[in-house]
């Protein structure tokens, strides 16, 4: 989408143009922002089923999800692989955090570029994200089950 803005040399034709490929990065920007929390809650339940099974005897029965389908497992062997998943999904995070600050960098940059400037009205979405941030992270309080 950032190609149509110069890839070729050519400058968008109009304001329209210019404030559609403008739309489409913020709109890339937020869904990565969307997709980073939803991953980095995750992260932070497999952080909480790590902590509330390590103490545990190996060879005590648990229960894991695995494509649908629940299935009986010891500690022992669900343990590492929980560590594998959350060591995955911490990897995926900061990649996108990576593809996130890249983002940010070109649209900075489309903004210079074209002199867009943010009115008052939209810093609100922004706001209006973080605090709906801050509230999905505080789902996950609470005393783990047995």
């Amino acid at each position: 989408m950032a190609s149509n803005a110069g890839g070729d040399g050519k400058e968008p034709i109009n304001e329209q143009v210019v404030a559609n490929i403008y739309a489409n990065m913020r709109t890339e920007m937020n869904q990565l922002y969307t997709k980073i929390t939803e991953l980095e809650m995750e992260v932070s339940e497999h952080s909480l089923v790590i902590g509330a099974i390590e103490p545990l005897d190996p060879t005590r029965r648990c229960y894991r999800m695995i494509g649908g389908v629940l299935v009986e497992r010891t500690i022992k062997e669900v343990l590492p692989a929980v560590h594998r998943n959350k060591e995955g999904l911490e990897e995926v995070v900061a990649r996108m955090k990576e593809a996130l600050e890249k983002k940010k960098k070109e649209i900075t940059e489309f903004e210079l570029k074209y002199k867009i400037r943010i009115r008052k009205g939209d810093g609100n979405a922004e706001e209006e994200g973080s605090k709906k941030e801050a509230s999905a992270q505080g789902v996950l309080v609470g005393p783990a089950g047995q």
